[in-house]
């Protein structure tokens, strides 16, 4: 659905767009409460299309309304995106264990977010409608024919391959070790808390930055030292390998985030680009844990599927210096 959200908003305008995008996702969560499988697949379907519609478009929103605070609005709304995710991730089961509620009215009590979401939007239907609809009439060509397009869609990608493998798995890898659950899950939070403050203060550095190869290597870095540190079973080890990956972690997703409008010239270009990293981007993500996990069960090791990680570091690299240059 990504690449089809600049299309739309050429058509609707950016603003129009997203307020589709929200009633998506009302409507989604409101179809999951039901209690039966076609629900909650229809459901999910429903709400990931408004999901993935938001997240496009926003980049282009903050280029055009935001103009020069470009890195303060990404890092506020790049920390806001990874704090509620943990937030909701956090309580939805609590509620189901503890407090006797159903995984219907656990999910569903997300939908008061969506609704407030909703009604914080309202005034942006009345005003003028700017952004990638403005821009439509100065032909430039397709994004999917750049290099650069494809080394910021990779580098988006990749970080979000790791970050969606280590959500997945970091646990069970941390028990397979002897350390117990209550800790593994522990160190899933501080991986989570980890990356919170970075996502904020990369941004406003990235900004005022002439490049942003000295951040990309120091994502590299510090992804490659913390995953390399997940092979040994020192608890001290493994804590400060968390660590590190957390603070790599919001360092190349801020990156991510900055490249949408640090790379283009318009809020079309910006959301045509967001449209198209995103799509390559949460494809690589979904692909992630299911080979991590189909290596560890060929290997019956975490050794190789960690190896695994240590390439993607290395392309990451590759692809993140040349999306981090103004050349």
């Amino acid at each position: 659905v990504s690449p089809l959200a600049p299309k739309m908003a050429r058509q609707f305008s950016t603003e129009k767009t997203i307020f589709i995008s929200l009633i998506l996702i009302i409507l989604g969560l409101s179809i999951r409460y039901f209690s039966t499988i076609p629900a909650l697949f229809l459901g999910t379907i429903v709400l990931g299309c408004g999901i993935a519609i938001g997240n496009v478009l926003i980049p282009s929103i903050i280029k055009v309304q935001f103009h020069g605070k470009t890195g303060l609005v990404t890092g506020l709304y790049s920390v806001s995106m990874n704090l509620t995710g943990a937030i909701a991730s956090g309580i939805s089961i609590p509620l189901t264990q503890n407090f006797g509620w159903t995984w219907n009215q656990a999910l569903s009590l997300w939908l008061i977010l969506a609704i407030l979401a909703f009604v914080g939007w309202l005034p942006q239907m009345t005003n003028k409608q700017t952004s990638v609809s403005q821009t439509n009439r100065n032909h430039t060509p397709s994004v999917w024919h750049s290099k650069l397009a494809w080394s910021v869609s990779l580098f988006m990608g990749i970080q979000s391959f790791i970050f969606y493998v280590l959500v997945a798995w970091l646990p069970q890898m941390l028990i397979s070790q002897g350390i117990p659950s209550s800790r593994s899950g522990g160190m899933l939070s501080l991986l989570q808390l980890t990356i919170l403050p970075t996502t904020f203060i990369i941004p406003i550095i990235a900004e005022k930055k002439e490049n942003q190869k000295s951040l990309v290597s120091l994502a590299f870095g510090l992804f490659f030292l913390g995953i390399t540190g997940l092979m040994f079973s020192q608890s001290m080890i493994i804590t400060m390998a968390v660590i590190f990956i957390g603070i790599a972690g919001g360092i190349a997703f801020s990156l991510s985030m900055m490249f949408f409008n640090l790379r283009t010239t318009s809020a079309k270009s910006a959301a045509d680009l967001s449209g198209m990293a995103q799509s390559v981007g949460y494809f690589l993500a979904a692909i992630g844990p299911f080979l991590f996990g189909f290596l560890h069960d060929l290997s019956k090791s975490w050794q190789l599927p960690l190896f695994l990680l240590l390439g993607m570091t290395i392309v990451l690299l590759v692809v993140g210096l040349k999306a981090g240059s103004r050349e």
